[in-house]
């Protein structure tokens, strides 16, 4: 499948300058335009699309002295595709003339920290006034003073730049796709009803419905590419390996049964992928219509139950489609939420538009205590284990990137697709069994992948929740994976169901509130669901949140790493009183 060039949001970087010639410009006018153009070789050193392409950025034409300069930039900034402004100066500058005044455009100023001119004056300045104007931006001012021209870029600046421009990205990039749901609700999942008003209001999403029978008919109609299917089908059989039938031998399925769930399974993939994107092979095929797809960023399928009681379960494509390699090679993963909780899936998409990795979609199934680990076990949790942990489940939809088979730094990993390895990739797939369905769950058959997560990767779950009179919230709980004796694994998890994928996940304590325990996580955990990121991410999710206008109820990032706009400091001494505050009074920002 031909996939089209897509046009990524750029980073739109403006010099703003002190506007008096005569003397006092003109001597500026070099270090200014030199500091835009270090910010954007950062970024576009740094950072990366989802595609794996550099960041791009676009500099104003001129320095910014006035408001005629700043309205000339806005023009091209909106010709260029600019997604986030930031605004850089080493001195003072006019305030309420210069500033970026596009309410949709995520915006920070980087107020150079020298003696010779004073750029944190005008930092101060111009945050007053987007704070006066209702217009949030993100302050960025260096611990240390610096020497005029000095183009190296402090660590402290450094962080702040990178995680703004992360998330202004995400923002960005977000604005105007859709969430494709497939189906309906499942099984009374409150995520899984479907709220258009929190995707058009505070992502700037639409929302596209299609019918689970628009797949069935898709595959009934052999609507989909056929030498793609052939290759896919063939990959399958060589590198999906089906485990042991564990249904009671009177209700498994025939071989000839589950040769054809196999080859239903993979045409749910195709079908899948081609309502999320298009894929022009259908109009060669004749069917125009059908090419075009959704615009689909992320996507859920109900699945359970009206399409697992009589047809194979999704488990196979989701899990597929969530990872970074498939029949054509390593690519990006897609965002696809299992029994369609679109809750779950709108921070899967935040992850994976923050990491670029996959992500790992689980049940927050069952916290183990050490005193009960010990009593089915016989073995006393110790280390990381020691104050128990929880088990993140579900039926095979997850990641195969969640295997933990990649690597960095000779420590297991989830990666970007572009850095992983072939040898990596089949690692993964030589992790994973796939076991005929559990058809007290899925009556209709189908395949559920196994394996366990490795212990030993920094992650972190969050979920949004959405709350009558509040809104959206957003849950956060850094923490890692965990290794546990093999025989305990198995005694724990074959208590749930053994053809499933396991991650055994500690969160990091604090003592306080939420994260006083591992307990506590668990019973302040707001839904059946989470979604879990590689790395310690969660600065990240606050910063993206705060953009957004959603409240974070519940996160254990320590406080210095924690970067929202100027503005929140105006609501409140308590950080997370004032973000709540904040979010309310801005509201959502496409609303």
């Amino acid at each position: 499948m031909k996939e089209a060039k897509e046009e990524y949001p750029r980073i739109g970087i403006r010099p703003i300058i002190d506007g008096r010639l005569g003397g006092v410009r003109e001597s500026l006018e070099e270090t200014t335009m030199n500091m835009a153009r270090n910010v954007a070789a950062l970024f576009e050193r740094e950072l990366k699309y989802p595609d794996g392409t550099p960041v791009q950025c676009v500099i104003a034409d001129s320095t910014i002295g006035g408001v005629k300069e700043a309205a000339d930039c806005a023009k091209k900034f909106e010709r260029e595709n600019v997604g986030v402004s930031l605004s850089v100066t080493p001195c003072w500058c006019y305030g309420t003339e210069t500033i970026d005044m596009n309410p949709h455009l995520p915006k920070a100023i980087w107020g150079f920290n020298g003696t010779e001119r004073p750029g944190a004056v005008y930092l101060a300045a111009a945050l007053a006034g987007h704070n006066q104007k209702g217009l949030p931006a993100f302050g960025i001012y260096g611990k240390d003073v610096q020497d005029v021209g000095d183009l190296y870029v402090p660590e402290d600046v450094k962080s702040k730049l990178l995680s703004f421009a992360r998330a202004g990205l995400a923002v960005a990039i977000m604005r105007g796709k859709s969430y494709l749901s497939i189906g309906s609700v499942s099984m009374g999942i409150a995520g899984s009803i479907v709220d258009a008003d929190f995707f058009q209001n505070y992502l700037g999403m639409r929302n596209e419905y299609v019918d689970s029978t628009e797949v069935l008919r898709r595959i009934e109609h052999n609507i989909f590419d056929q030498e793609e299917y052939a290759k896919a089908i063939a990959w399958t059989k060589e590198n999906c390996k089906e485990g042991e039938d564990f249904n009671p031998a009177e209700k498994q399925s025939t071989r000839e049964q589950k040769d054809q769930d196999w080859e239903f399974v993979v045409k749910m993939t195709l079908i899948i992928r081609d309502l999320m994107i298009g894929n022009e092979k259908l109009a060669e095929m004749g069917f125009g219509e059908e090419a075009f797809g959704h615009n689909a960023i992320a996507s859920g399928f109900q699945g359970q139950r009206q399409w697992t009681d009589f047809l194979p379960n999704g488990d196979f494509p989701e899990a597929i489609l969530n990872s970074s390699f498939d029949w054509n090679g390593i690519r990006a993963p897609f965002m696809v939420a299992t029994e369609n909780d679109s809750l779950n899936g709108v921070p899967m998409l935040f992850g994976h538009l923050l990491t670029n990795t996959a992500q790992i979609f689980a049940d927050v199934r069952t916290y183990w205590s050490p005193e009960a680990v010990e009593r089915v076990s016989g073995w006393k949790p110790t280390d990381q284990a020691a104050n128990g942990f929880i088990h993140l489940i579900n039926s095979g939809s997850c990641t195969l990137d969640g295997t933990g088979q990649q690597s960095r730094d000779g420590q297991p990993a989830m990666k970007p697709f572009w850095e992983i390895s072939e040898e990596e990739a089949q690692a993964c797939l030589n992790a994973t069994t796939w076991y005929p369905a559990n058809n007290g769950y899925f009556r209709g058959g189908g395949y559920s992948s196994k394996f366990l997560t490795k212990g030993g990767m920094p992650v972190t779950m969050s979920r949004i929740n959405l709350i009558k009179g509040q809104g959206p919230v957003l849950q956060i709980a850094e923490g890692y994976t965990i290794d546990i004796p093999e025989n305990v694994h198995q005694i724990l998890d074959e208590r749930t169901d053994r053809t499933w994928p396991t991650t055994w996940f500690v969160p990091k304590l604090t003592g306080q509130g939420a994260f006083r325990d591992v307990y506590s996580v668990m019973a302040n955990w707001g839904s059946n669901h989470g979604s879990i990121s590689y790395g310690h991410v969660g600065s990240d999710l606050i910063t993206l949140a705060s953009m957004l206008r959603i409240p974070v109820c519940m996160h254990n990032v320590e406080d210095e790493r924690i970067f929202r706009p100027s503005a929140w400091s105006a609501f409140g001494m308590d950080p997370e009183g004032s973000d709540y505050r904040a979010c309310q009074t801005y509201g959502p920002v496409y609303k």
